[in-house]
């Protein structure tokens, strides 16, 4: 290891400089374990990131295992380190910047490519990495010295000692068959999958399984089995869930929503497995618009064009077709809608109002929902408590009874029998394609030198001019995705030298390059207020942000543009 002094000269002032002005390594060493310290960022000198390296041979790796497993398996195994660490320094009379303390990111229960923890290798030796800051106690050398020198690679030969084989096969086979379950899905008639035995409501902080929760079970004659796993299987088409209140019907739906990503051991949704591309689709009030077709489900605009909408303050039911249009657009192939977080007036319209409005512009999603599916294979999963309006038009239908699912889909069409069949309206043109002008895509606000990029805790990311509301999407998982959505398109901004830019094609290859070299390299210490952590995003989300952008210039393009 090197002197405690050069180390601490490294990582106290902040720099990459000894005493004398020599440029110094910025690794230290304990045994065969690395230690990089580097800056977090330049205002916050005393509080430093540190990459742990750990040989691949100290933890009996292999080099062919699942990396994103193997660094998901690691660093739910960090954080209870990290945890005895501050135990050991913590002082209740004194805060983190007095006392000091060391951070990691604390993972969701998904699965993800992240950077607090990924595996690289270094001239053909392998490492396991785990990423951490470290905030340093002011004025207090020989404390940050123990803390750095001592106390951390101390508790990293606790991790190594304590690594557990067996506990890591276990997750890599879990993911193996969550894996299978997907490949499976694709192939089949079915978008989704609940395992029996799952258990779908969470707890107080949504950190795991609500305990004492009942097990879910699947009506037995909508029961299937994947890779030996029994379980409902939900066909693609159009599925009703409804129910009366606090019935289940919506932990339903959002344990659907989550299962577009794997879920770790002991999350109780371990084998809810989604179609990856599904989106939750809701009114969004007050959200910006730019150049987009709703015609499907808007007719006419006063004082605007439905075939170009653009407004910087949308209404509910305008905002929910835009959303629809934008998920079609980004490959969505399943819809998942709850009606509590949709506009009453854009879903339904029944036969009463029917007659009483002889003008409206609103073709309510009752009347377009088999269309998606028939003409572009989008399906819908649509939680429904207080309209009938659906059961006629869905291929199945789920009662929630005290969260125990029952399939009524034959009694609920009986109950539709004597319904006046209503007239199919004509087809429309659900495939859009836009592009933008880098006229205002920036990260420089407008006649300003410096960039500008934070993230508001209430659900906002500023770039450049922009003040972007991302409160309405709800498959991101995380602050270090939204962190990871935010550079990632400060980097798309930056680097391109086009004047016209088709937004799937470089969010794509934005997207390949994180999975390929790692999800920190678009991260930047430039910008103040970041906490260090990164999740991979999907490209869903990613544009989603995008879309919200109240200054970019859309373009919609004809078909014959993107052939």
């Amino acid at each position: 290891m090197q002197s405690d002094q050069s180390a601490y000269g490294m990582i106290y002032e902040g720099s990459y400089f000894d005493d004398g002005g020599t440029v110094s390594d910025p690794t230290y060493w304990y045994n065969d374990v690395a230690y990089y310290i580097e800056r977090t960022h330049k205002l916050t000198l005393d509080k430093p990131c540190i990459t742990i390296k750990i040989p691949f041979d100290r933890l009996g790796l292999d080099e062919h295992m699942d990396q994103v497993v193997l660094s998901d398996f690691a660093l739910r195994k960090w954080v209870d380190h990290i945890e005895a660490l501050n135990k050991l320094i913590y002082n209740r009379s004194r805060s983190d910047k007095d006392n000091g303390a060391f951070y990691c990111f604390r993972p969701t229960n998904v699965v993800l490519q992240r950077n607090a923890s990924f595996v690289e290798v270094i001239s053909e030796q392998w490492y396991l990495c785990l990423m951490i800051t470290v905030q340093l106690p002011f004025k207090n050398n020989d404390k940050a010295m123990r803390m750095l020198c001592k106390m951390l690679p101390k508790e990293v030969e606790e991790l190594i000692a304590k690594w557990d084989l067996i506990k890591l096969n276990a997750a890599y086979e879990l993911v193996k068959k969550q894996n299978m379950i997907r490949e499976w899905l694709k192939s089949s008639r079915y978008c989704a999958f609940i395992a029996n035995g799952s258990i779908l409501p969470r707890n107080t902080n949504n950190s795991g399984p609500l305990e004492g929760a009942l097990p879910f079970t699947s009506p037995e004659d909508i029961e299937i089995e994947i890779c030996g796993v029994r379980g409902m299987g939900i066909k693609q088409g159009v599925t009703v869930i409804t129910g009366g209140g606090y019935s289940g019907k919506s932990t339903l739906l959002d344990a659907l929503n989550s299962g577009i990503y794997n879920h770790s051991m002991g999350d109780g949704r371990e084998f809810v497995i989604t179609d990856q591309s599904a989106m939750e689709i809701s009114a969004e009030e007050g959200r910006s618009i730019k150049n987009i077709n709703i015609t499907p489900f808007i007719k006419w605009i006063p004082n605007s064009s439905a075939e170009q909408f653009s407004t910087d303050y949308d209404s509910g039911s305008t905002s929910q077709a835009a959303n629809i249009m934008e998920a079609i657009n980004v490959g969505c192939k399943l819809l998942l809608i709850d009606e509590d977080r949709s506009a009453t007036n854009f879903m339904i319209q029944d036969i009463k109002m029917r007659s009483l409005i002889k003008h409206e512009p609103i073709t309510p999603f009752t009347e377009r929902v088999r269309e998606l599916y028939e003409t572009v294979g989008v399906s819908s999963v649509l939680v429904i408590g207080g309209s009938g309006e659906f059961l006629s038009v869905a291929d199945q239908i789920i009662l929630m009874d005290n969260f125990v699912p029952k399939n009524v889909t034959q009694e609920a069409k009986n109950l539709c029998e004597h319904d006046k069949p209503r007239e199919r309206i004509p087809f429309t043109k659900w495939e859009i394609e836009r592009k933008i002008t880098t006229d205002h895509f920036s990260s420089y606000p407008q006649g300003s030198g410096t960039e500008k990029l934070m993230v508001s805790s209430m659900g906002y990311i500023m770039i450049g001019d922009e003040q972007i509301d991302i409160r309405g999407l709800y498959n991101i998982t995380s602050p270090a995705q939204v962190a990871a959505i935010a550079f990632l398109i400060r980097k798309i901004a930056i680097s391109n030298q086009d004047r016209l830019i088709i937004l799937h094609e470089k969010i794509k290859k934005a997207l390949e390059d994180m999975e390929r070299e790692g999800v920190d390299i678009v991260f930047s210490s430039f910008f103040p207020g970041f906490e260090r952590w990164l999740e991979l995003p999907r490209m869903n989300e990613v544009l989603s942000v995008i879309n919200r952008m109240k200054h970019l210039n859309f373009i919609q393009l004809e078909p014959a543009e993107h052939l």
